[in-house]
């Protein structure tokens, strides 16, 4: 049996670019790529946190330490300059390897630049 499970994710970037006449992905810092382990052109989920919008594009590295955030041609449709985002990739693993799987997240500022990371979310209280 395999399970999918969350490998990495992006929380709250700010979206800086929308191009909608440029080839599909999402680009994203290449710093931000490398923290996260999210490969370029691997399949990648977006949720607009501003406007409840979610669909699936894959990432393309952007400059290193540029902030950037951009979706590109159809997913452009789905957000604006200055949406929060959270960008999300997943894995399949086996059922013993799930046993200790810890994802990789990256929390960021306005400007996309990290203020930490973690391997595990907080325990939602009632």
């Amino acid at each position: 049996m395999h399970l999918t499970l969350l490998k990495a994710k992006i929380h709250r970037a700010t979206v800086t670019h929308s191009e909608l006449n440029y080839e599909g992905s999402v680009a994203i810092d290449g710093l931000l790529l490398d923290a996260t382990g999210i490969r370029e052109f691997e399949q990648v989920h977006v949720w607009d946190v501003t406007n409840g919008s979610r669909f699936t594009t894959y990432a393309i590295r952007a400059d290193e330490g540029s902030g950037i955030i951009s979706l590109n041609g159809g997913a452009a449709r789905h957000v604006q300059v200055g949406d929060l985002v959270i960008i999300a990739a997943f894995a399949q693993l086996d059922a013993n390897e799930a046993a200790t799987f810890k994802p990789d997240l990256v929390y960021v500022d306005a400007g996309n630049r990290i203020t930490h990371t973690n391997h595990s979310i907080p325990k939602q209280a009632a």
